[in-house]
């Protein structure tokens, strides 16, 4: 059900703010092919989050993506499990695109393909691009009675966000304004105070 309604919120999480240079695109779910997150070298134990999305950055020489992931957990031990793929670490973390994602419109109505939209890839490619994941945040849904025990308990990490599961599954919730509310807080522009331009 979660995968089914994530399938319909935007190219961009909605209440992430638009930035110029900002390169969304949502890894998974997808129609077609999924972005995956890996370890460098390991061609093995994928994390493919319920919900992935990628922001572009960087240079052709030197590309990099922001991550925000969705993970549904149905039960504490996933919550654990999952967790534990995003705690900071001082090993690396990389997002893979499949070239059949990368060929693939960035849009139902948009012709432009993925690999153009991410303003790094400058031709078309042919191999699976893979790239360091710079930063990331993560919004965990949780079953009621799971959410209000972690709530009263726990204490989530920096990069860690927390809602009730319905909030994820009711119809329209990239619609709701406190689930936009609470994904705009995981803008990495929301780390920082910005420069007032000087008169």
């Amino acid at each position: 059900m979660v995968k089914t309604r994530l399938k319909s919120w935007p190219q961009r999480p909605p209440g992430i703010k638009p930035r110029p240079k900002d390169a969304w695109l949502r890894g998974c779910p997808n129609e077609d092919s999924h972005c995956f997150l890996k370890l460098p070298g390991s061609d093995r134990l994928r994390t493919l989050p319920d919900g992935l999305w990628l922001n572009f950055g960087g240079t052709a020489q030197e590309p990099f993506v922001d991550i925000f992931a969705i993970e549904a957990c149905s039960t504490l031990s996933n919550l654990l499990d999952k967790r534990s793929r995003f705690s900071p670490s001082t090993h690396s973390l990389m997002a893979v695109c499949p070239v059949s994602w990368l060929l693939a419109k960035a849009a139902p109505a948009d012709p432009l393909p993925r690999w153009r939209a991410t303003g790094v890839v400058l031709t078309e490619p042919v191999n699976a691009l893979v790239l360091p994941v710079r930063g990331w945040r993560v919004l965990f849904g949780l079953r009621p009675e799971h959410f209000d025990g972690f709530v009263k308990y726990q204490l989530p990490h920096p990069h860690e966000f927390y809602v009730p599961m319905d909030a994820l599954t009711a119809e329209n919730s990239d619609q709701d304004l406190d689930l936009r509310a609470l994904i705009s807080l995981a803008s990495p522009s929301c780390n920082v105070l910005e420069r007032k331009p000087s008169e």
